[in-house]
């Protein structure tokens, strides 16, 4: 039984060991200081790529940022 705990024990220790040293820190979001949401407009979700931030509302849009200047590039319309 002493050999089962100490096992489990050394098994915890490493994945959390592992866990730390994969995932050591979350950057922060970076996004672009002119981006401005529509009037009545709340986000629910944000998502960045390689030149661009869409932002789904709660009014079940996707705004497509311009991930440079943060000038609005597409709007869409999701229907329920």
């Amino acid at each position: 039984m002493t050999i089962l705990t100490a096992t489990m024990i050394l098994g915890v220790i490493t994945f959390v060991t592992v866990f730390v040293i994969r995932f050591p820190s979350v950057t922060a979001l970076s996004l672009p200081q002119g981006l401005k949401l529509p009037a009545g407009e709340v986000a629910q979700a944000v998502t960045q790529g390689k030149g661009w931030v869409a932002i789904v509302t709660e009014s079940n849009k996707i705004l497509v940022y311009d991930g440079a200047t943060g000038a609005l590039r597409q709007t869409v319309t999701l229907t329920p």
